[in-house]
């Protein structure tokens, strides 16, 4: 996936390999406990004559692609950047997350979303306008390391999530005050864009924003009602299914305005993990892009163990194909998602105990079945005794 993201952003910018000089990936599908997956990237560079590339992964769950984000954004604006571009790749596979037969099959998908990072860019980072809740919460890990299964406490990674959310955001809006000379609300963004285990926790998590600007009183949005919850303390407020339900329905009309428009991929293909963030961030854009010029967008990616950030973007309408409108027509959204194809539960099932099976496997080839795949899409072929492995790209004609 990860190949097929690179080389298709680099084909429809025209963008040089040679014109590389970063590239960060974001990702804890682990190919190798060792080798970055970066390295399995760096052939479509070499082929170019180009093995001048900076960067390596970073693993967390759902916040690496983050991380690999700033790390690129950083090496742009420091003394360190050498006049060409940054390319950060946010990937994972769902089937990598394996859940015991008794734990509930949660939503998911797999994605891969490609990102180049220069100067005069259409998205404009806020750097100074990040805040951060980094702690260590045993909510999800992978203890076994020879093994795919995880370990989940469900309660306990929803409880981090909001904990995480109120605390990225009090530390935004101290920065936003100390740096604006004013108070910041939910008004003084266009859009929130969220990490999406899934939508419906989406819409609780904005809900959970406006609750905390109606307890600074930072707005006056349905304040009659949300004014009985003003006294509980966090625990309390975290495991209030009362004030989860008012916030919900009072902020409704809100979320519409603000965040529902972010939704659509994650709605139709699951959580993408680390790729989630962007993937709501790039339905935003095709779904808004003739009116994002000049635009503020808020961001909060989390990351379960935990990580999380809420940061800030400008949105400008760039020269082109750097613009918005020819951005939202090389992401083509609506076509992709019309080009998925349906299968049943139990050929899911079946591909679930193929890929245990397979686990650290070697010496295999693959079928080598790449009709469902678009032109362009590269493919594993097989891995030697060694174990290495071994990637192919589909043609135009099919093979």
């Amino acid at each position: 996936m990860s190949l097929t993201a690179v080389t298709t952003l680099l084909e429809k910018y025209g963008v040089d390999p040679k014109q590389i000089g970063r590239l960060d990936i974001g990702t804890e599908t682990i190919l190798d406990k060792s080798k970055s997956i970066k390295m399995f990237l760096m052939p479509i560079f070499e082929a170019s004559g180009n093995t001048d590339v900076e960067g390596v992964d970073s693993t967390n769950p759902c916040y690496e692609g983050t991380a690999a984000l700033f790390n690129c954004v950083n090496w742009v604006e420091s003394s360190s950047w050498d006049g060409r571009y940054g390319l950060v790749v946010c990937t994972d596979n769902f089937l990598c997350r394996v859940y015991p037969e008794r734990l509930v099959r949660l939503p998911g998908g797999a994605a891969a979303i490609a990102m180049l990072i220069g100067p005069d860019a259409l998205v404009v980072f806020e750097s100074k306008l990040r805040g951060s809740r980094m702690s260590l919460v045993y909510d999800f890990y992978k203890p076994n390391l020879t093994s795919e299964y995880v370990v989940l406490y469900g309660k306990l990674s929803e409880t981090s999530y909001s904990m995480a959310l109120d605390s990225c955001y009090k530390h935004f809006c101290h920065k936003f005050e100390k740096l604006e000379g004013k108070q910041f609300s939910i008004s003084d963004a266009a859009y929130f864009v969220f990490h999406s285990p899934y939508c419906k926790f989406v819409q609780k998590s904005f809900a959970r924003l406006v609750f905390n600007d109606h307890l600074r009183n930072a707005n006056e949005l349905s304040k009659e009602k949300l004014a009985p919850f003003s006294s509980l303390s966090g625990d309390e407020s975290y495991s209030s299914h009362d004030l989860q339900k008012v916030s919900v329905q009072v902020t409704k009309p809100l979320y519409d305005e603000k965040v529902q428009r972010s939704t659509l991929i994650p709605k139709q293909i699951g959580n993408t993990y680390t790729a989630s963030l962007y993937a709501a961030s790039a339905s935003l854009i095709d779904n808004k892009h003739s009116t994002l010029g000049g635009k503020r967008i808020i961001l909060f990616s989390y990351g379960r163990g935990l990580a999380s950030t809420m940061f800030s973007l400008q949105l400008r309408d760039g020269p082109y194909p750097f613009s918005l409108s020819n951005t939202a027509a090389v992401m083509d959204v609506e076509k992709k998602l019309k080009s998925t194809h349906e299968f049943p539960p139990e050929k899911y099932v079946e591909i679930r105990k193929l890929m245990e099976h397979m686990y650290g496997a070697k010496e295999f080839a693959t079928t080598k079945d790449c009709s469902l795949l678009s032109p362009g899409s590269y493919y594993l072929t097989e891995v030697d005794s060694m174990p290495r492995r071994f990637y192919a790209r589909k043609t135009k004609d099919g093979n």
